[in-house]
């Protein structure tokens, strides 16, 4: 879940991988916290990206209803 998490997070997927990013990226580190296995490093690096790609959506957003794209 937490390698997969980064790939979304790096991928972006046009935004949906974004999201999954962060989905998935939270169940890591839930499951790691349960668990005590390793990968909280990369679940944390999803989430940051998927945090991120939904950032620069919001901007895009913002930027075309203000009509400046």
């Amino acid at each position: 879940m937490a390698v997969a998490s980064m790939i979304l997070g790096i991928l972006w997927l046009y935004w949906i991988g974004s999201i999954l990013a962060l989905v998935f990226g939270y169940v890591a580190r839930s499951q790691i916290r349960r668990t005590g296995e390793g990968g909280n490093g990369m679940a944390i690096a999803g989430i940051v990206l998927g945090w991120v790609g939904i950032g620069f959506l919001v901007i895009v957003v913002i930027a075309v209803a203000a009509g400046t794209v």
